[in-house]
Parts: C-alpha cells; sequence; structure tokens
C-alpha cells in the first residue's frame, strides 16, 4: 500500500480519488457507524473541515483507496476547536507546528489482516512520516477514549487534553500527540511497517525534512 499526500498544490491529479474518499467516508461513518446527523443527499461525507487547507493521505492500492485521513492546521478551524471545546481543559491548540488528525479509516475488507503490516498502521505511520516530513512538532486527535492504550501500545506519546466526556453513548476524548523521530521509528518496528510509505506526486517543490534511518529499527 503506497500512501499519497493530497494537498492544495497537487488536489488536481486527485480529483476522482477525492470524491471516492468522500463516498467511502460517507459508506463508513454515515451508514455503518450510523452518524446520520453527517448525511448527504450526495452520498459523499464532508463537513466545514474539508477545505483548501485541508491534506489527506490517502493509502492506495491497485489504484483503490484502501485506508485514509485528513489533517488539518489548528491554525484553521478543527474539531477540537469548534465542535468538542469541551473535551479541552484549556484553550484548543492553535499553532502552526500542531495538525488535527481526524477521520481515520480502513475499508471493511482490509480490516483485522493478519499477513504483513495492517493497512491501520501503515496508514497512522504514514500520518507520522509526512509530519515528520514538514516539521510538525505534535498532532491532536479526538477519539474514543479506547484508542488510547492502542497509541501508547504502537510506541506513540499520546497526553490527554482534558478529562473523558460522554459524548453520543461514546466515552471521548482529546490528546496531543507528539511528532518526533523516535514516534515513527517505533510506530514501524512494533507493527512491521517497512519503513517511508509517502508518495509526493506533484509536490517536488516541497521543502521536506530527511526521515531517520530506517536501520534504527534493527
Amino acid at each position: 500500500m503506497d500512501v499519497h499526500v493530497v494537498r492544495r498544490e497537487n488536489r488536481e491529479f486527485y480529483a476522482d480519488l477525492i470524491e471516492q474518499q468522500f463516498r467511502i467516508r460517507h459508506q463508513i461513518y454515515v451508514v455503518e457507524r450510523k452518524w446520520t446527523e453527517l448525511a448527504r443527499p450526495d452520498g459523499s461525507e464532508i463537513d466545514q473541515f474539508d477545505t483548501d487547507d485541508t491534506v489527506y493521505l490517502l493509502g492506495l492500492q491497485n489504484g483503490e483507496i484502501v485506508a485514509g485521513m485528513r489533517m488539518v492546521p489548528t491554525t484553521s478551524p478543527t474539531l477540537l476547536s469548534d465542535v468538542f471545546p469541551q473535551l479541552a481543559l484549556e484553550t484548543p491548540v492553535r499553532r502552526p507546528d500542531v495538525y488535527e488528525l481526524s477521520r481515520i479509516f480502513v475499508v471493511p475488507n482490509r480490516r483485522g489482516e493478519h499477513a504483513g503490516p495492517r493497512a491501520e498502521a501503515v496508514i497512522q505511520a504514514a500520518a507520522m512520516e509526512y509530519g515528520l516530513a514538514i516539521g510538525l512538532s505534535a498532532f491532536t486527535i479526538v477519539l474514543e477514549t479506547w484508542w488510547l492504550p492502542r497509541l501508547l501500545d504502537q510506541g506513540w506519546r499520546a497526553r490527554p487534553l482534558g478529562l473523558p466526556q460522554d459524548i453520543a453513548g461514546m466515552s471521548t476524548t482529546a490528546v496531543l500527540v507528539d511528532v518526533d523521530d523516535q514516534a515513527w521509528l517505533e510506530i514501524c518496528a512494533r507493527r512491521s511497517v517497512p519503513g517511508p510509505a509517502l508518495q509526493w506526486r506533484g509536490l517536488d517543490n516541497v521543502d521536506r525534512n530527511p526521515l531517520p534511518n530506517i536501520m534504527e529499527l534493527s
């Protein structure tokens, strides 16, 4: 699975895949998870955080999306700042070196794999890879509380920003996750991710920081 970086600068190359992503999100979040408030007549799941500033990571296999997520600069409106501010004891994070991760998904037929690195692990490792490449220091994530031990188990340092709260019947919390070399190396080592996965089509002019030597995994 290759993970493609889709930003404002190269979105023209991915127009069809972006639309496919919105339809997949509708199937997962509206149909499967019953988040009916997100329903739209066109069968796409799009909200106010899908803007020109949004970065998408799309995991592709044989030209089809199998996993994805979106990344929103915290200098823009985010889920934490505009929808769930009660999850932060202090003012929600608004810094150019911090992005919010959301809409992290894997299509149903790629969940629970046992052979090779799981799509879930690859897309999360790719997020850390992207953060390192553009010089981020952290991610914020609004997540169901049961996710927190899984983040810690893959070697990520995730600090709660407030107390868990019941939202739509689910215990939900907000965390700040450090972006650093060790976090990327740890998820690769613990989840059998072989190394860099990002494809930067149409982004040759984007300055990118080097990744740590993958041999440090051994």
